[in-house]
């Protein structure tokens, strides 16, 4: 197929093959990333028209001021996650505590860390902006997630990547086999393959 009709999910999927225990779990939580970025580009294009620019009145854990799309941001990133049973926790740099699981869903194997909008001092600039994650396997015992599971080293990721928003959405990710960049197609809804390993 070519590369600019190599869809990420097509690519997640034939990245699984180099993983021969592979259960899918993990390539879904992939796409699920791909998934809460296209929604908040939605958002960043339209955000003087949709009043989620400016501060929202409370500070995050660093002592910044919130933006009102830094908050909406992780709010998609979370509500993409937190019911798919793939996750056992996330850990944002927008939140105080560890994130867990709502009770009514499942836990899954690995913890989700993230930036939901790194960069957002920019927002009102109109400069580009991202978001980064890092995805660990769960160590913990438990069935729900600990704060373990996210203090881990960082040779310890099983996958990390970045999705930057600008005159285009660029998401990259690597899970150990080369690191791939795709960009986000607006006239199909899709991140195409643009940048292979």
């Amino acid at each position: 197929m070519p590369k600019k009709l190599m869809t990420i999910e097509r690519h997640i999927i034939e990245q699984q093959k180099h993983f021969p225990k592979a259960t899918g779990e993990f390539s879904a939580l992939l796409y699920d990333v791909a998934f809460a970025a296209k929604v908040i580009s939605r958002e960043v294009r339209r955000a003087g028209l949709a009043d989620i620019l400016g501060f929202t009145g409370s500070e995050n854990v660093q002592g910044e001021m919130v933006r009102k799309l830094d908050e909406y941001a992780d709010d998609v990133i979370f509500r993409a996650m937190d019911h798919t049973g793939r996750l056992c926790c996330l850990a944002s740099e927008e939140r105080d505590d560890l994130i867990a699981i709502p009770d009514e869903f499942q836990c899954g194997h690995y913890v989700l860390l993230y930036d939901p909008l790194d960069g957002s001092s920019n927002i009102d600039a109109n400069v580009s902006i991202g978001t980064i994650f890092s995805i660990h396997r769960k160590v913990s015992a438990g069935e729900r997630g600990e704060l373990a599971d996210a203090l881990q080293m960082g040779d310890k990721q099983v996958g990390a990547g970045y999705v930057l928003y600008g005159s285009s959405t660029i998401l990259v990710y690597t899970a150990g086999q080369g690191v791939h960049g795709f960009t986000l197609d607006p006239t199909v809804g899709e991140f195409l393959l643009s940048h292979e390993n």
